[in-house]
């Protein structure tokens, strides 16, 4: 069993395949934070000491407090300064809680989460359900720990119920909270804007709290809720490593608090500025979850715990199989589409071995540009005479697939759907919304909303044989109010318009359990494990120049799989170098184009195809290889990672030369992971490479060739 209770100890044991975490109850009332790091057998037991100013209870003597105990779950106002992960207001008004130890249960499988998102279990799955209890509000407290050991991953949440004869009300709940004996570590995040995302960031830990936020909503282009600890020399193949990430989509708070002590205090959730919730007698409240993970030997061991945790538990069973190449409309046509245009693009398409055409923006109502049709989801029969099922019958019997875009939460208000209900967006009384893209949010809270969404979608697209979803999201929230709560639970308004996303998305996968989904959000605007739990991939960024798509890229690998990553062609202005270097971009994840077609001259459109039929032969790799990088475009003028097999036969590795790359051999680039005694065959050169080379002296040329690329493709040509 990967879970175990000491009874003569008081400790409770988490073991994974390379780490330990371990607990204690504390004098039959706390949970006392002991250690997580490196796999070991003994775990001391907590040292009491006396520190001034620290409150205690009258039953126990002053080396005792909650003030300066590492704690599993801290609570506001009863003793322990530092920030807490659960403040709740009880009929009394203080929002002072002191929840005790009461019991534990070990048990296989999980807890599932009230209409949330969550990582999927196996038969090795494993829970442990912590019960407390607050005596004044009557209310228990759940903790789960669930472990999943083959991935070196722990997953943390909450349910609380409120059992007691008055309302309380949530004002702010964490999913995670991790008391670190260290301040000693930088923290790593990823930060940007709608086009810039995921920046990468490394800065040291000061006292004081040190936070990483959404109020926007979503998980936000701004900042990604993943995030990294790590010791001030950890590099990709030393030093230690906690990662963390949130299994959400919608606004969210982490935070780092460095105490008097020089511990570090680690909290994710939903924080308290966009979130509260009331619960009355008998309702229970469920946390979204959080994950976390640990590695001895740098960044690239947590990224790999990441990547295998996330294919394995968190997205779709479609995700791992092979990902078509789309063909987008988008950048091609923008708005201006029409049944003739298209089906000329999925001509072409079929001949230089496009699987899917993919229909954006301008399809529906009176959608010609980005200030009406939103909300109004039905064929426009000025584009599409004989309707979508007749227009899509044409499209699949050009021997390509079909995919289309949607975006169900927002509307314009120039709409049928805004004119007949207006009172169904997002707003506060007597203010006036405010636009963004010329549209306003539809409140998914709102049940009566997803009920029209369900309804009009599944009337649209009845006996339409639609093969891939492309759901947008290209606004953030502000004016968060709801009509259909009262004044004392607008607080709630926020999560549970991402519950209502997450019912519809449910939907769609039950509707249509055939099409793919990718989701977007003016690209990575909600890059996070909520949505990946719903779609095969994710639109990275509408950035899809290919030099600053490396930065995007190379940031996004650190904390998510490839697979995950939609990385597209778009706009070469000519065949040659310019094609070359981007499709290398690109294939970092999985592949796509946005270009007209049409307009391609036959020697780009036969690159094309080569491009296509050569990354077919590798895909695999990408999808579910093991991910090392080499070189950071961060700190270098170039970058350099792979894609390894499982048995370690083939390898694929990509080299990208920035704008200022200059002309010479590159660094030790060490592939520790092909086999020493095996020799490897350039599949594009047919040059070889013994394997013992590759793990300890392997240079490439730089061509100093301003923004190029090269691929290596290699097999293990020695057998076993």
């Amino acid at each position: 069993m990967a879970i175990h209770f000491l009874e003569n100890k008081q400790q409770f044991i988490l073991n994974t395949k390379k780490t330990t975490y371990a607990f204690q109850v504390l004098r039959n009332r706390y949970l006392c934070h002991l250690y997580y790091g490196k796999k070991k057998k003994d775990i001391l037991p907590y040292q009491e000491q006396v520190l001034n100013f620290a409150p205690y209870r009258p039953e126990f003597n002053d080396a005792i407090s909650p003030d300066f105990f590492a704690q599993e779950c801290s609570f506001f106002g009863s003793g322990d300064f530092r920030a807490a992960a659960l403040r709740l207001c009880g009929s009394d008004g203080t929002g002072v809680t002191d929840f005790v130890y009461d019991s534990y249960r070990i048990f296989y499988g999980r807890r599932e989460l009230d209409g949330l998102p969550s990582a999927r279990v196996d038969e090795n799955t494993e829970t442990l359900e912590i019960t407390l209890y607050d005596p004044v509000t009557n209310c228990r407290l759940l903790l789960y720990y669930t472990v999943f050991e083959s991935e070196d991953m722990i997953s943390r949440y909450m349910m609380l119920e409120n059992n007691g004869r008055s309302k309380v009300e949530i004002e702010k709940c964490m999913s995670l909270t991790l008391d670190l004996d260290r301040s000693d570590l930088d923290m790593i995040s990823l930060y940007g804007q709608h086009c810039f995302e995921c920046k990468y960031q490394r800065v040291p830990l000061h006292h004081g709290i040190q936070s990483v936020f959404s109020r926007r909503g979503a998980s936000s282009h701004q900042y990604n809720p993943f995030m990294a600890l790590c010791t001030h020399k950890a590099t990709e193949t030393s030093g230690e490593v906690y990662g963390f990430n949130f299994v959400y989509s919608g606004s969210f708070l982490n935070e780092i608090e460095v105490d008097q002590l020089n511990r570090s205090r680690v909290l994710m959730g939903l924080g308290n500025e966009c979130f509260s919730y009331i619960l009355e007698p008998g309702e229970c409240f469920t946390s979204p979850e959080a994950i976390m993970t640990y590695s001895a030997s740098g960044f690239g061991q947590m990224t790999r715990n990441f990547h295998k945790f996330i294919r394995a538990h968190i997205l779709p069973p479609a995700a791992l199989e092979p990902h078509p190449v789309v063909l987008n409309t988008w950048e091609a046509c923008y708005f201006d589409i029409d049944e003739k245009l298209l089906l000329s693009f999925a001509d072409e398409s079929k001949k230089i071995g496009i699987d899917m055409l993919v229909m954006d923006d301008g399809w529906f109502g009176g959608r010609n540009n980005d200030c009406a049709g939103l909300g109004d989801w039905f064929e426009n029969r000025q584009k599409f005479p004989n309707g979508l099922y007749s227009f899509v019958k044409k499209i699949k019997a050009r021997g390509v697939k079909f995919g289309i875009w949607i975006e169900p939460e927002m509307v314009n208000p120039d709409s049928d759907l805004y004119r007949t209900h207006p009172e169904w967006c997002l707003h506060v009384e007597k203010r006036i919304p405010s636009l963004s893209r010329n549209q306003l949010v539809l409140d998914m809270s709102n049940n009566d909303v997803i009920d029209y969404l369900i309804s009009i979608f599944d009337r649209t697209f009845n006996g339409v044989d639609i093969d891939y979803f492309k759901w947008d999201m290209n606004r953030h929230l502000c004016d968060v109010g709801s009509i259909m709560l009262s004044s004392e639970r607008q607080g709630e308004v926020a999560f549970r318009y991402m519950k209502g996303v997450y019912r519809l998305l449910n939907w769609f996968i039950q509707r249509f359990p055939n099409a793919l989904i990718e989701t977007c959000s003016g690209g990575g605007g909600r890059y996070d494990l909520g949505m990946m739990c719903y779609g095969f991939q994710i639109w990275t960024s509408d950035r899809t120049n290919p030099y600053y798509r490396t930065f995007i890229q190379s940031s996004c690998l650190m904390a998510y799989p490839a697979t995950t990553m939609s990385c597209h062609v778009s706009k070469p202005k000519e065949g040659g170098k310019s094609l070359d270097y981007r499709y290398k971009v690109a294939v970092g994840g999985m592949l796509g184009y946005e270009l007209n077609i049409l307009e391609m001259s036959n020697e780009v459109k036969s690159e094309i195809a080569k491009q296509i039929s050569e990354y077919k032969q590798f895909e695999h790799l990408i999808r579910l290889g093991d991910y090392y990088n080499l070189v950071s475009p961060v700190n270098h003028d170039y970058s350099a990672y792979y894609y390894v097999s499982e048995d370690q036969d083939e390898i694929l590795l990509t080299l990208i030369e920035k704008a200022d790359c200059k002309p010479g051999k590159t660094k030790l680039l060490n592939i520790k992971a092909a086999l020493p005694n095996a020799t490897y065959t350039d599949v594009f050169t047919g040059k070889q490479y013994m394997g013992a080379d590759l793990q300890r002296n392997f240079k490439l040329l730089l061509s100093g060739e301003k923004c190029s690329a090269q691929l290596l493709y290699l097999k293990n040509i020695t057998g076993r």
